[in-house]
């Protein structure tokens, strides 16, 4: 019996065989995410109560086992599966979600799901705005380790803005809580924003204090197209200038909207196919509605080709649907894709659009784009065919070129998904020695056995030479 297997036997003696289990379904289960790369785990605890997790993370540092946690398995860049095995720690039973109405602020567990989070905080007539494209599914646990962020990020920020406090488990297994129910706290270290978007390596989140704010009044949408990419982009820009914040500003180049059209069978504009397009919301108080939709009028009759307004919120729907579309509608180009969600600064759109049309021309692949202009993150689909040796080199540099160009563009490697496995060949193209080093030593501080999820973010894995899952899970091509 190996060394793991006699742990996970005290393990199981410790909490019971209904909360760990070891039959083939559930290490198949917990082994991959949405990154479709299976390791096989010792052994899945699915936790019931908080302090399991304390057990858990106490016999495994004891025992030098390999922990990862999950919730969903909802992120694209394999950073909850368990690439060393070990217990994958599954939170997603601990999904308590109250409201206080007074305090503006909700008391959730790890494993609530986000969008069940923003239906309670409506029903009380509060708002949670991060949206990631998967909040039907991904938890919030999930959310704060990788500082997940989504559509409404340019105006209200992502999920570290609205953390109020964590509690967890360090990887002794000592309880611990950062912050209070609180709208102030400064006594100590600020140690709450070091576990966010620290993807599970630093410590265990168990359940978090959110802030929420009022509801908006109303929301107003209105879908716009522009002549080429450079050309939105700059429009975009104008709009910006005019201190015009739209709630939402999703932005679809020609290869995009293209795969939408042929989705739906329908053009977006009838008359001018692939126009790429920007879908604005603006959402507030009647009055500012108001006064943001008319600026925002005179813009698009300035700017834009086209455009088209919603008089209801069904109208809004059908708007949207194009932006629902895309992404799924891009594996008619290639049967995998390497979803990049890159952040540039703004005075570097126009620059990253025309390196992305060299970049399609010079490696011969399908290279849509669409993403979130209000705070520059971008998502750039990489597509190619896996069985297809000459199509995976391409991906392979072409990814690789993407992150250089980011890089000197003065922007980030990852936005809203985090480090992972996907992107850990580049964290060095963002980082210098001295900055690495600096996240090592954290890490080493608080994790000196290096149980939680190891052979993560710092150690380069290269996730296109490895074989992945021709699985479809129920988030996939949202």
């Amino acid at each position: 019996m190996s060394s793991h297997a006699r742990a996970t036997s005290r393990l199981k003696r410790r909490l019971g065989a209904t909360v760990v289990a070891t039959d083939a379904a559930s290490l198949r289960e917990a082994g991959f995410d949405s990154s479709k790369i299976l390791f096989r785990p010792e052994a899945v605890v699915r936790v019931r109560k908080e302090e399991q997790v304390g057990v858990v993370l106490e016999l495994a540092n004891e025992l030098r086992v390999p922990v990862t946690t999950r919730g969903r398995g909802t992120t694209l860049t394999g950073a909850a599966a368990p690439r060393r095995g070990g217990w994958v720690v599954d939170l997603r039973a601990l999904n308590r979600i109250e409201i206080d109405g007074e305090a503006g602020m909700a008391h959730v567990g790890a494993g609530a799901v986000v969008g069940d989070i923003q239906r309670a905080a409506d029903a009380a007539g509060w708002f949670y705005p991060p949206d990631p494209s998967s909040r039907e599914y991904c938890t919030i646990g999930g959310n704060v380790a990788c500082n997940a962020g989504g559509m409404h990020g340019g105006k209200y920020g992502v999920t570290r803005d609205f953390v109020v406090a964590l509690r967890g488990f360090l990887p002794t297994g000592e309880e611990v809580q950062w912050g209070t129910a609180t709208k102030k706290f400064s006594a100590g270290f600020n140690l709450r924003d070091l576990w966010i978007g620290s993807e599970g390596m630093l410590g265990v989140v168990t359940g978090a204090v959110l802030k929420l704010i009022p509801r908006p009044e109303q929301r107003w949408t209105l879908l716009t197209s522009f002549r080429d990419e450079p050309a939105a982009l700059q429009a975009a820009l104008a709009l910006f200038r005019r201190r015009v914040q739209p709630a939402i500003c999703e932005y679809l180049d020609r290869g995009s909207v293209l795969c939408a059209e042929r989705a739906t069978g329908k053009m977006v504009f009838p008359g001018q196919p692939g126009r790429p397009v920007i879908l604005l919301e603006f959402a507030g108080s009647a009055a500012e509605v108001r006064e943001q939709r008319k600026a925002a009028l005179d813009w698009a009759a300035e700017c834009a080709t086209a455009h088209r307004a919603a008089r209801s919120r069904d109208e809004a729907e059908e708007l949207w649907s194009v932006r629902r579309k895309c992404s799924g509608a891009m594996f008619e180009l290639g049967d995998s894709k390497l979803n990049e969600d890159v952040v540039v600064p703004m005075r570097s759109y126009v620059k990253l659009a025309r390196f992305l049309e060299r970049l399609k021309r010079e490696s011969g692949l399908h290279i849509p784009t669409f993403g979130h202009l209000a705070d520059g993150n971008l998502h750039v689909n990489i597509m190619y065919r896996r069985a297809v040796p000459a199509e995976r080199r391409a991906a392979e540099k072409a990814v690789d070129r993407l992150m250089r160009e980011v890089v000197a563009l003065g922007g980030a490697i990852s936005g809203e998904h985090g480090i992972g496995l996907a992107k850990s060949p580049f964290l060095r193209l963002q980082h210098s020695p001295a900055q690495v080093k600096a996240m090592q030593a954290v890490k080493r501080a608080l994790d000196p056995r290096g149980i939680l999820n190891p052979g993560k973010m710092f150690d380069r894995f290269e996730v296109w030479k490895h074989p992945r899952l021709e699985v479809k899970l129920p988030w996939d091509h949202k």
